[in-house]
């Protein structure tokens, strides 16, 4: 290569673009071929995330939110499962105890309550939920909670309601009750002289990932966490507290709709798994920091895209268009047959 480089031109700027354009080549080759090594190893290799480093097993509590139903109940379970008490906050009071008493029946540990409604963004549920955690020694956060689309929609035809909705809890809800909870977590780490670490998980979405028309509202509220979460990392890792945005594409649950699981979209203790094993670890968002895609297949859906279309192109933007274009119109068909029966 070399010297067909040198055969090409004796111009000494010509022969210089040349040279950089092999050498920043060699570097994208290097970086994609290390990128795609370290997927497989945080994958298949290396192993699992030890939580004791998170107060496992030491009387240390998590906090769950969207904890009654699938990714939420499964966090607080398999949290419980690895030795941490936990508080459970959603909405449906009923589920919240019913999950509590499965939880102390089965792991030995400790558990707490608290129906919270944050759609309704009321100041004296965050006050509550501040009361709940007073005296608890709290390592860990799950930002769970969250809420779509009904059906993909286009920007200038979503409710108005729907649309106050998903920002207030994807967004408002985050962030407020991440300010209730991190002070605890960084207060509990301190106390402990960093021998215990903390944790906070935010969910993601492959929405906030790739900018997604007809669900614009849900992709930019998705897109402000993955910022939002990044900027929080460098505030409080200095004070101990690892914070991680969990990128993820579909898993069954009532948010998706979708109730058979298959290779591409797992169960929701299957991802959970796959993410309390890889805390920490990019997997297949390898190209941004903070961040964790840590199911096999969204690994690997992210690492592709990254290192072909990209996220921001149009290619990547008319595909998303064309595909949530056909869900609507296919729901709107459901809706109408139903209305008929």
């Amino acid at each position: 290569m070399l010297r067909i480089i040198d055969s090409i031109s004796d111009n000494c700027a010509v022969r210089t673009a040349l040279y950089g354009a092999l050498l920043l080549g060699v570097y994208k080759l290097t970086t994609f071929t290390l990128s795609l090594v370290s997927l497989v190893l945080d994958l298949w290799v290396l192993p699992p995330v030890n939580f004791a480093k998170y107060g496992a097993k030491k009387g240390k509590w998590a906090v769950v939110t969207g904890a009654s139903d699938g990714i939420g109940k499964e966090f607080a379970t398999q949290l419980a499962a690895k030795g941490l008490n936990v508080v459970l906050v959603s909405r449906t009071e009923s589920k919240l105890v019913a999950l509590a008493e499965e939880i102390e029946a089965k792991y030995n540990v400790s558990t707490k309550v608290l129906a919270f409604d944050v759609s309704l963004d009321a100041q004296s549920s965050y006050e509550s939920l501040a009361a709940t955690i007073a005296d608890l020694p709290v390592t860990v956060l799950v930002n769970n909670v969250g809420q779509s689309h009904s059906i993909p929609v286009p920007f200038l035809e979503t409710d108005e309601k729907e649309l106050r909705n998903i920002i207030t809890i994807n967004n408002t809800a985050t962030l407020k009750i991440t300010q209730v909870v991190a002070p605890k977590i960084v207060h509990t780490v301190a106390g402990e002289k960093k021998k215990t670490k903390g944790l906070i998980l935010t969910m993601g979405s492959f929405g906030g990932l790739l900018p997604t028309p007809y669900l614009a509202t849900y992709s930019g509220s998705k897109a402000f966490l993955q910022s939002w979460s990044n900027a929080l990392s460098g505030e409080l890792q200095p004070e101990g507290v690892d914070v991680e945005l969990v990128i993820s594409y579909l898993v069954t649950s009532a948010m998706s709709k979708i109730r058979r699981a298959s290779a591409s979209i797992p169960n929701p203790r299957a991802f959970v798994q796959s993410v309390l094993r890889n805390v920490g670890r990019r997997v297949g968002a390898q190209e941004r920091f903070g961040t964790s895609t840590p199911y096999w297949a969204h690994a690997f859906m992210h690492f592709g895209i990254v290192n072909s279309v990209g996220v921001y192109s149009k290619i990547a933007n008319s595909l998303n268009l064309g595909m949530h274009k056909s869900i609507r119109s296919r729901a709107l068909k459901k809706a109408a047959r139903q209305k008929k029966e």
